[in-house]
């Protein structure tokens, strides 16, 4: 190889590598911006435990002690139900989502499909996160 041809390849290696890390530090922004926004949607929204919004209720309503307990129980009986719905409908989500990646993965090159796999992986663990926040938010 020539070193005229030596520098040229030089040059595009760290352009690709520029390219590459300014790819990586948007995607990364880009996560932590989404992550604050969805928190403050929450915030916006009222999103409390259940504890909270039973204590509210038990405080707004003037709730006596019979009805607390009454209520209470309905509270924890319908988060369970809707525990178990998610159960039964999360698989069904997988199904489609992973068929959808399958279908996109085969349309692309090999360095292509390893960006991909990437991203899917950031996603996932980004999903398992809040996923585990969102339980971990409604037992307190």
């Amino acid at each position: 190889m020539t070193p005229r041809a030596m520098n040229r390849l030089k040059i595009w290696l760290v352009v690709l590598g520029v390219f590459v890390l300014g790819c990586v530090t948007g995607a990364a922004l880009d996560s932590v911006y989404r992550i604050k926004a969805r928190d403050d949607r929450g915030a916006e929204h009222g999103r409390r435990n259940i504890k909270d919004v039973f204590e509210e209720m038990k405080r707004e309503l003037s709730l006596n002690d019979q009805q607390a307990t009454e209520i209470r129980a309905i509270l924890d009986a319908t988060r369970n139900e809707y525990k178990q719905l998610r159960t039964e409908i999360e698989p069904r989500y997988d199904a489609i989502r992973q068929q959808g990646r399958a279908r996109i993965r085969a349309l692309l090159t090999p360095e292509q499909q390893q960006k991909f796999d990437a991203q899917v992986a950031a996603r996932d663990a980004r999903r398992n996160e809040e996923r585990k926040n969102g339980r971990q938010r409604e037992m307190k």
